[in-house]
Order: C-alpha cells, then sequence, then structure tokens
C-alpha cells in the first residue's frame, strides 16, 4: 500500500484498528485540494472551501506547524486499501480559543466510525504530548459531528455566534496523573 507520504518520524504517525494517520506532506496537495475545495465537506468548516491556492498555503502552514508544535493535521487513510478518507489534527485556533480538534472526511466515509476512531486518535495523542486541554467547535445544526465529540466524552463548555450560525464548543481535559 502506499498512503504518499516519504519517511516520517514514527512517533508522529498514528494506526488505529482501521486507519493510518500520517502527518500532512507537499505529496498530499492533490488530496488536500479535492478535499478542502469540495463543498460537501469544506462548507461547514471555519472559513469555508478553500481555493487551490490558499489550501497550498494552509499545506505550507500545517507543515510548519508540526515542526514548532510537534503535533498538527494528519492525512487519514483506511489502512486495508491505503484510501484517503480526510484530515484530522489538533490546530491553534484563530480566534484564540485554544487548541483544537479538527476533522473533515468525505461524505461516503460518514456513517462508518471513522471519524470517531482518528478523532479519538488524535485527541489521545494531544493529550500524550502534553496538551491539558483540547476544544473543539461544531455547528449546532451538524449533529454528526456533536455525536461524535460527546461519544469521544468531550463535555460542552460554551458557545457562540459566526455568520448566523450558533457554534459549541467542547473541551477534554487531560488525566490528572497519580
Amino acid at each position: 500500500m502506499h498512503y504518499g507520504h516519504p519517511i516520517v518520524q514514527p512517533a508522529r504517525v498514528i494506526r488505529t484498528a482501521r486507519l493510518t494517520l500520517l502527518p500532512v506532506g507537499l505529496e498530499n496537495l492533490a488530496d488536500l485540494e479535492r478535499l478542502k475545495g469540495d463543498p460537501r465537506v469544506f462548507s461547514t468548516m471555519l472559513h469555508g472551501v478553500r481555493s487551490p491556492e490558499r489550501t497550498r498555503e494552509e499545506l505550507e502552514d500545517d507543515i510548519d506547524f508540526w515542526e514548532v508544535r510537534g503535533y498538527g493535521t494528519w492525512c487519514v487513510f483506511r489502512t486495508e486499501d491505503g484510501a484517503f478518507l480526510g484530515i484530522c489534527g489538533l490546530m491553534e485556533r484563530p480566534d484564540g480559543r485554544g487548541v483544537a480538534l479538527r476533522y473533515a472526511l468525505w461524505p461516503e466515509m460518514r456513517g462508518h466510525g471513522y471519524a470517531r476512531e482518528a478523532a479519538a486518535a488524535a485527541l489521545a495523542f494531544g493529550h500524550r504530548v502534553g496538551l491539558d486541554r483540547i476544544i473543539a467547535v461544531a455547528r449546532e445544526t451538524n449533529l454528526a459531528s456533536v455525536a461524535v465529540l460527546e461519544t469521544l466524552g468531550m463535555q460542552p463548555c460554551g458557545d457562540f455566534h459566526n455568520h448566523g450560525h450558533r457554534m459549541l464548543v467542547f473541551e477534554s481535559l487531560a488525566p490528572k496523573a497519580g
């Protein structure tokens, strides 16, 4: 199987029962342009659907973010056949709310538990690398995303309005040692 990714630091690769999460790289640009340019996937995301140019800029930023922070965005692949399913990751929100879990999968991949599996792995990774609090934001009307966050054990901790939509904020706190 080929996941379109060169050698990466193994500690950054996540393998779950069905998925392989690899840190984003330039070799993923074509997949990301398709995903981020698709309104079925990105119309509800912060800043909406991306142009190819904006996708490239974000990818370069995501690569740099990994180098600086030691966490970031992964491309999500189905392990059995190497199919690109979408993205999942941890990013600093531009509104100052904190480090946020985010995920976006192809619509045809929804309903199989892939988002939950990838998000759970990313959340665990974030806490393992020292993030005490990780948030997630979902539109109130995005019931599938809200259900994933609740299933992960994330707790509601606020809301805000963005472009006429009520956004729900959830949080995950790292388990206390001892």
